[in-house]
């Protein structure tokens, strides 16, 4: 596109006669052409198939992961089988001061990603790198400040704030109750029944008199 405009205002320089036009044209001229001189050559045909072909099959999100830290360093691990196997090139992680993506390309016919957002708190970009081992990828993101982090992201945080404002309430019964109602959602039948089971039981006792508070 480029290289059009600069044959176009080529042809209209060589029809121009007054100063000031021409002027103008021989400014665009010399825009145009340090344009077209700083742009990216273009890659060779087959390294842009070879890129595309990498990139083939479909892509799959990672959801599976564990975490530790040290004073330096947070360090996610991701399971992935066979992944040593791969060129390292295959294997890119791009960090900034708050989160990272990784993406591994053609792994067994598939792509994989990860993204992490807000994390809890910033990291170094230029420390932070990943290491490929056995079956995982290790990344390791650079605390700017050696302190303790209670989770990866700041939507984590703010979830744990709010799960322990509803258990943290004035009345002692009511956050027992919010106790029982998150084990009853998230338990299995046994655990529903013995919570029904004690359920039953409380409200039998309140009813003969034994226990003055509803719970």
């Amino acid at each position: 596109q480029l290289q059009k405009d600069l044959e176009e205002v080529k042809e209209l320089l060589t029809k121009a006669t007054r100063k000031r036009v021409r002027d103008v044209l021989l400014a665009e001229k010399h825009k145009l052409e340090m344009e077209i001189k700083n742009q990216p050559p273009p890659k060779p045909k087959d390294v842009a198939e070879e890129e595309k072909s990498s990139l083939g099959g479909y892509t799959v999100k990672i959801n599976n992961y564990g975490w530790d830290q040290s004073d330096k360093f947070v360090k996610i691990y991701i399971s992935l089988n066979g992944v040593q196997k791969l060129p390292t090139e295959n294997v890119q992680v791009n960090f900034t001061e708050r989160s990272f993506d990784l993406l591994v390309k053609n792994l067994n016919g598939k792509n994989y990603t990860m993204t992490f957002n807000n994390l809890l708190k910033p990291i170094s970009v230029e420390g932070s790198s990943r290491k490929i081992k056995t079956d995982t990828v290790l990344v390791m993101c650079k605390k700017k400040r050696e302190e303790k982090w209670d989770c990866l992201t700041q939507v984590e945080k703010e979830s744990k704030e709010k799960e322990k404002a509803a258990y943290d309430t004035a009345d002692p019964s009511e956050g027992l109750m919010n106790i029982l109602k998150k084990m009853y959602a998230e338990g299995d039948d046994e655990m529903k029944r013995t919570i029904n089971k004690a359920w039953v039981e409380s409200r039998e006792k309140q009813y003969k008199g034994d226990i003055p508070m509803d719970i």
